[in-house]
């Protein structure tokens, strides 16, 4: 009888996942010792980092969504249906189309969403680059945008999170390239003490900020959006008034795992921080932005996870014992402006440390922007 890996969730982490198992176990899934499938609530694939570019124009939406079915390697079967509930005891997975999906080992990789709705009044005064509508909206706003107070606040937990910063620096040159920067007041606005959560970070943003004439409000937990008087308000009683408000709204994780008595309420998925384990459960897996562990929400996580779970499931699914571990791994390009980029890399271990913007670096992130699709693939 065949071993059954069913891996929920069809975004970065679950397609990497799902295709570095079925290129190492090729032969026993053709042999039909072992089943792959993925089950995916979309049956599209969207390149989030992508999103940050569409409010200026540098890229086209068309070029940031394929197919899902077009991204996966022989020997993985894609189920296009909603999983409603998870049952561990039956180790069978129900969709919210009838169907009863059995398993002998699980994998979570459901993600994050923005959730507008946190913030009171932000949908109706606020924007965000964080999905496709959102981006979209924005790109038609900043084209007609010729200067003014430019608010720039961060929610957390969010994803990628060196992505605001990268927006505030596209913001900055994208200014100063229309000539509207001489007109154009930039605040950042962020819940902590510093300008990111990791404090190296946090300190070469600073000094960037310095530098470029942004200005920094920190402890600003957001409130609330008053969209009349072009306001907004945080948690600690400060109030900004802008022109044009851009949030990176709160995220939770999806509710699948929660409504399924796996989390204890919460929507993130407690992972262990090495094995990749869900709770006492020692068939169940999660990765990427699901997980409650500390770590960025981020793909190059989802990608350093779904390798180390791929060995893990290659060797169970083939009679042995996991024997490879997660150690915190993660990669972020920054953009710091039009044509200039900079990079961390960092472990649970190991802080990051920032080097010098290069354009270099700038074209590395373009270039893998273009060949993620590859990587997904499992062909890099």
């Amino acid at each position: 009888m065949a071993k059954e890996l069913l891996v929920v969730g069809a975004g970065t982490g679950g397609l990497m996942l799902s295709n570095q198992v079925a290129r190492q176990l090729a032969r026993e899934i053709a042999r039909g010792e072992v089943r792959v499938t993925l089950l995916g609530d979309r049956d599209e694939y969207l390149y989030q980092p992508g999103l940050l570019y569409i409010p200026f124009g540098r890229v086209q939406l068309q070029d940031l969504i394929r197919p899902v079915r077009d991204l996966l390697v022989p020997g993985v079967t894609f189920l296009h249906d909603r999983a409603e509930r998870i049952d561990p005891e039956t180790r069978t997975v129900t969709t919210r189309g009838g169907r009863r999906l059995t398993y002998d080992y699980l994998v979570l990789a459901t993600g994050s969403h923005v959730d507008v709705a946190q913030v009171p009044g932000l949908a109706e005064g606020g924007h965000w680059f964080y999905t496709v509508d959102g981006a979209l909206r924005l790109r038609e706003t900043l084209a007609r945008f010729s200067g003014g107070r430019v608010v720039i606040a961060a929610g957390l937990p969010h994803k990628c999170p060196v992505a605001p910063l990268e927006f505030t620096f596209l913001l900055d040159e994208w200014t100063r390239e229309r000539g509207i920067r001489d007109k154009t007041e930039i605040v950042y606005a962020f819940p902590l003490g510093r300008a990111h959560s990791i404090e190296s970070v946090a300190d070469w943003a600073a000094a960037e900020f310095e530098k470029r004439g942004i200005r920094l409000e920190t402890f600003f937990n957001l409130e609330s959006v008053d969209p009349v008087k072009q306001e907004v308000t945080s948690l600690e009683g400060t109030t900004l008034g802008y022109d044009l408000l851009v949030v990176i709204p709160p995220h939770r994780g999806d509710t699948l795992a929660r409504d399924s008595g796996l989390t204890g309420g919460d929507t993130w998925i407690p992972t262990d921080r090495h094995t990749l384990q869900v709770g006492p459960y020692d068939n169940i897996f999660a990765i990427g932005d699901a997980t409650g562990l500390p770590v960025s929400k981020a793909g190059s996580v989802a990608h350093f996870q779904a390798e180390v779970l791929a060995a893990n499931l290659v060797s169970l699914l083939t009679g042995g014992s996991p024997s490879h571990r997660y150690n915190g791994k993660a990669f972020c390009f920054i953009e710091t402006g039009l044509d200039r980029a900079t990079y961390i890399t960092f472990d649970y271990t190991h802080p990051p440390q920032v080097t010098p913007p290069t354009r270099w670096v700038h074209l590395l992130k373009q270039a893998y922007n273009r060949i993620h699709w590859l990587n997904l693939k499992a062909v890099l």
